[in-house]
């Protein structure tokens, strides 16, 4: 799920909602839109109440990140045909799930009063053509969203139908490039990564072509083509970038970072993109950061901020809704590396001109003066004011006639942050970088009074007979400009600006200007209502606790979080006031948290042993299957055709010593990428694939030198999964490919275990992804509530010493102090040259997969509310050493961020629910 935040902090950006197929409905037949995230009405509810539109995307396919997509394991195994198109077969499986869903999303519709204005219809799929310049028609894939679009209608739907394609290459769906054909949605969309969705470039070459890294891409041209007389929306763009395994510890945030924001989101309005869906604001959980602006552990930070300078922009501009591109190129500009782009509204004359690098690389630093058109004529800008400064990998929009309540802002050269409405007059917010010149001229006004100097020095009026010119060098912090005619004017610098929240008091998605109020100061305010002088202000802070608020003259009382703040008003009309300085910090914080030091340890992987009792394990007997890919021995061994879908599973295949001669075993095993797998011999180790970052189907001969040979073997394999492939491999197997006796003999049964209860969902408030097939986790050692009494006494610091898996618990509680938003997670270590693979649970949610020899990913951040901060919390380890040397894990506390706050945990327990038996399945 991909979640946006309250309009008033980020109103370009609305809630994008994922849930996929594969999250309800664990079985075939099987739906549930009741057990707790399941049921996502009260989100919806949510959304209306502060202001929030919702786009929807209910798949059946959601994005290219999810376990097949997004569709169940139960979906992949081939009984189904080969998805996403019109197969009877797979439309009788997605039929019911997106009926029941669109018919819960209609009631939620901003027709029938609630917040959902968009219906995605599948996702990237752009298969519209078999040749798409001859516009030749594919027909299954037209039946199939045509398919789609009507069970939506019929279901309730009636916002909007949209679709993404993935690439400006497809051209698939609209309905100005695909008149005359079938699968048409509403409004075309389209999808674009310019730096690469990946942290590995290498996985974009082939759409984004072999270009250098910061280079901006041409819309325009392609939504003039494919859908000219559409809203050009771009229904994913880039966020950031998830990062795959192997990819460097914290992502690549740099690649996307506040300068990347600053560029390329400001060059989609050069390009006249109408609308921009951010993927991902908040990339979420288990290794999904995706550096977002909004990171795993919901820490804000510079590039958070950038994107709301940017996103504050958009909501008073309200011109840029209807314009025109009326030209582009490196004329308008006294220095020709500076590429403009005009454009204009038709009604009102307002003009936008984004300046950027004409070589969006240059990281140099330009000087330059622009010609722009006004009402007043064509003018050089500025002025009077020192030239206009690129800074290297940066973009300015320089506007002109602005509306400003009754007169205009015929230029400006600083940027526009936001205008308020108080008082009935426009409070306008310019910034800059400190150190930087800026200019505007305001229509309509005589004189001006700086009435706060500290934030801008060189300050200059210049007296027109249709306004006035200021000029000025913007200093750290903020000056104040009033105006003969009431309107007020603050320039503020980038940093402060980056410390300014825009709350507004109204649920209204448009946000209009009047309902908002200006706050410096605090690290996030999240909320701010009106009541007669009362202003309630809801938020965050830490180091600083200083508080300027701009609001209507008529508030003289001020609370954040329900306490009394002394406010005074200054000569410009803003209320000073402070905060209680915050005692709390990430060091008192980690030190008041209990030492996980007390764990309790058992035999993680007693399977291996031959005497094992596994009868109540599946037999694995298929002697064929429908799965495309045809295994090279039987029975078939994939895991996906016996009801196991996620995380690990186990294997035992028995072999008599009689009538065999066997050495060895040839094993293949296809479990995805960075996957891996050990075998053991009647307990012995006799080896590990231990994993590869570009190897999905892995082989291993394997001697029995080492094991001990009896009347009756078994072999044992444990295969970490890591996943389906995505798109059209979402059907490739999972298990093993090849199972060949070296030297002679058969296996006589094979037998697998995976999730507790296969395809039942036993634990369906965690859902069906959070188990797999490790030992620990059918019989619930990860849940709260379990017994381990009789375990003995060790850590995972301790682990093992030979190949294998131990499994460790402790239970520590927490006590968080209130009035505190803090973020912790786990940090997970192991010597040099370790080979293992460690999964850490917290209160029964698998919250991370630790893999140092692939994967770079050592913290792994958890949610309050799956964490009890006022109680006892769970913590279980798995750690499966892979090689004869064993393994070890550290694991500590990370205090991510702490901050004063008015956040409030409501009650989280139904979230955590306890241990309950699970002999009837082991």
């Amino acid at each position: 799920m991909a979640i946006g935040v309250r309009p008033s902090q980020l109103p370009a950006f609305n809630l994008i909602f994922l849930q996929p197929l594969g999250y309800h409905s664990a079985a075939d037949g099987s739906l549930d839109f009741e057990t707790g995230a399941h049921n996502f009405e009260t989100l919806l509810e949510i959304t209306k109440a502060i202001g929030l539109y919702v786009l929807f995307r209910p798949g059946p396919y959601v994005n290219a990140e999810s376990n097949a997509g997004g569709f169940p394991g139960w979906l992949t195994t081939g009984a189904y045909g080969t998805l996403r198109n019109n197969d009877s077969r797979y439309t009788d499986a997605w039929k019911p799930y997106f009926t029941k869903y669109s018919e819960i999303v209609a009631k939620h519709q901003i027709t029938k009063g609630g917040s959902v204005f968009i219906y995605q219809i599948e996702n990237e799929y752009g298969n519209q053509w078999t040749n798409v310049a001859a516009r030749t028609p594919n027909n299954p894939a037209i039946a199939y969203m045509e398919t789609l679009e009507k069970c939506a209608r019929d279901a309730g739907i009636d916002v909007p139908l949209i679709h993404n394609n993935p690439n400006m290459n497809t051209k698939s769906w609209s309905k100005d490039y695909g008149a005359g054909f079938g699968g048409n949605v509403d409004n075309y969309g389209l999808d674009h990564y310019p730096s690469c969705w990946s942290c590995d470039l290498a996985e974009c070459r082939g759409t984004n072509g072999n270009v250098p890294e910061f280079t901006v891409y041409n819309y325009y041209n392609n939504f003039q083509q494919v859908a000219p007389t559409q809203p050009s929306f771009l229904a994913e763009f880039q966020g950031g970038s998830y990062n795959p395994w192997g990819g460097p510890e914290g992502g690549c945030v740099n690649t996307t970072g506040p300068d990347w924001v600053n560029v390329y989101y400001r060059h989609n309005i050069a390009q006249k993109v109408s609308a921009m869906n951010v993927y991902m604001l908040f990339g979420g959980t288990n290794c999904y950061d995706y550096s977002a602006p909004i990171s795993e552990s919901r820490a804000i930070g510079d590039k958070y901020h950038e994107t709301k300078l940017f996103a504050q922009f958009l909501r008073v501009a309200r011109d840029l809704t209807k314009v025109d591109l009326i030209s582009n190129g490196t004329f308008f500009a006294s220095d020709p590396a500076i590429y403009t782009s005009e454009l204009r509204n038709p009604d009102t004359n307002a003009g936008f001109y984004v300046t950027i690098h004409t070589s969006s690389p240059s990281k140099e630093l330009t000087h330059f003066k622009l010609n722009v058109s006004t009402s007043l004529g064509n003018l050089t800008i500025p002025q009077y004011a020192t030239d206009v400064v690129l800074n290297g990998r940066e973009s300015k929009i320089i506007v002109t006639d602005f509306s400003l309540g009754k007169q205009k802002l015929i230029y400006s050269t600083a940027e526009v942050l936001t205008v308020s409405t108080q008082d009935k007059e426009p409070l306008l917010y310019l910034w800059l970088p400190a150190t930087e010149s800026g200019e505007f001229l305001l229509s309509g006004v005589k004189s001006a009074d700086l009435l706060k100097k500290t934030g801008c020095s060189d300050f200059q009026v210049q007296k027109r007979s249709d306004g006035l010119v200021v000029s000025y060098k913007q200093l750290q912090g903020t000056c104040v400009v009033k105006f003969s005619n009431g309107y007020r004017v603050v320039l503020i610098d980038r940093s402060a600006a980056y410390d300014t929240w825009f709350p507004s008091t109204s649920s209204d998605p448009y946000t209009p200007e009047n309902s908002t109020v200006i706050v410096q100061g605090p690290y996030l305010v999240r909320s701010a209502s009106v009541s007669q002088k009362t202003l309630t202000l809801q938020g965050d802070w830490s180091s600083s606790n200083s508080l300027e608020i701009f609001a209507p003259s008529t508030i003289s009382h001020v609370t954040f979080n329900g306490k009394n703040i002394k406010v005074s008003r200054t000569n410009y009309g803003s209320l000073l006031g402070a905060l209680a300085p915050s005692i709390h910090s990430v060091e008192s914080i980690k030190e008041g948290l209990p030492a996980l030091t007390s764990w309790k340890v058992a035999d993680g992987f007693p399977e291996k042993q031959a005497e094992y009792d596994d009868s109540k394990w599946t037999i694995a007997d298929h002697t064929s299957t429908q799965n495309p890919t045809k295994p090279a021995t039987y029975p078939v061994l994939w895991a996906d055709d016996y009801g196991y879908h996620s995380g690990h599973f186990i294997f035992r295949g028995r072999f008599p010593s009689s009538n065999s001669t066997a050495s060895g075993v040839n094993i293949t095993v296809i479990a995805g990428v960075s996957s891996g797998w050990s075998a053991f011999l009647n307990g012995a180790f006799i080896g590990s694939w231990i994993g590869s970052k570009s190897v999905t189907r892995s082989s291993l001969v394997l001697s029995f030198a080492n094991a001990t040979l009896k009347a009756e073997n078994v072999l044992t394999v444990v295969i970490d999964n890591m996943g389906h492939d995505q798109t059209s491999g979402a059907t490739n197997p999972r298990g093993i490919y090849n199972a060949t006796l070296i030297g002679g003999g058969k296996f006589t049964e094979w037998r697998i275990a995976g999730t507790a209860g296969g395809q039942k969902n036993i634990d369906p408030i965690r859902g069906p992804y959070n188990e797999g097939g490790l030992h620990g986790e059918r019989l619930g050692w990860h849940l709260p509530g379990f017994s381990d009494e009789s375990w003995n006494s060790s850590a995972p610091t301790i682990g093992l010493t030979e190949a294998g898996a131990k499994w460790y618990r402790t239970i520590v509680p927490l006590d968080i102090p209130s009035g505190l938003d803090v973020n912790l997670g786990f940090r997970l270590s192991s010597s040099p040259g370790s080979i293992l693979r460690a999964m850490i649970y917290v209160n029964g949610y698998q919250f991370g997969k630790y893999i140092p020899h692939i994967g770079n990913q050592v913290i792994f951040p958890v949610f309050p509310g799956i964490l009890n901060y006022n109680g006892d919390n769970t913590i279980a380890i798995s750690v499966w050493a892979m090689d004869a040397k064993g393994a070890s894990v550290g694991v500590e506390w990370d205090v991510i961020g702490v901050v004063e706050s008015g956040f409030k945990m409501g009650d989280t327990g139904y979230l955590r629910p306890g241990w309950v038996d699970r002999s009837v399945y082991y």
